[in-house]
């Protein structure tokens, strides 16, 4: 089984949730994909990372990251394959809101000025989420050169990211399901 097949399988198998869900996006639906059960898990992060790698390692890039909480485990499996496979990258991330001590960041990381950043997110609906990402690091002043999520629900985000390079690693119908209608 390839390590895409088996990040799916253990997707469908601890992720894919049934009943009546509001998602982030305030959309309504009848399953949840809880991302947080498979981030956890020591196989399925060594499997994402490695495909994390697979989808990015084409381009030329200083760091990966995107919004809290999601893209935390996820940058950091991502970056233990870069490791692995000798190239050196910065992790980040993005807090949904600019804590109040400290340096009053909203950006957490080592991105500068200049830099080309990856950034990723689990799930996508609208892509809300991840724009509110990519406006942290633009606002920066680094460019975004790919964005990656786990699985789009097929929902919008596409459109939302219509200028960006957008890649997600499965949509809803890799997991049997049909988006809603529009």
């Amino acid at each position: 089984m390839s390590a895409r097949d088996r990040l799916q399988h253990l997707f469908r198998e601890r992720a894919l949730q049934f009943g009546d869900f509001t998602l982030a996006s305030g959309k309504k639906s009848t399953y949840y994909v809880n991302s947080k059960k498979v981030l956890f898990h020591a196989e399925a992060i060594t499997l994402l990372g490695d495909l994390l790698f697979d989808a990015t390692r084409d381009l030329d890039f200083q760091a990966i990251g995107g919004l809290e909480v999601g893209a935390i485990p996820m940058a950091a499996a991502a970056l233990t394959a870069f490791h692995r496979n000798g190239r050196h990258l910065e992790g980040f991330f993005v807090r949904k809101k600019v804590k109040e001590h400290g340096g009053k960041e909203q950006l957490e990381g080592q991105v500068n000025a200049g830099d080309k950043v990856v950034v990723i997110d689990d799930v996508l609906t609208t892509g809300g989420s991840v724009v509110q990402a990519i406006e942290a690091v633009e606002a920066k002043g680094a460019t975004v050169a790919r964005v990656v999520c786990i699985c789009d629900r097929l929902q919008g985000a596409r459109e939302a990211l219509a200028k960006y390079d957008f890649r997600p690693l499965f949509t809803i119908r890799d997991f049997g399901i049909e988006p809603p209608k529009a």
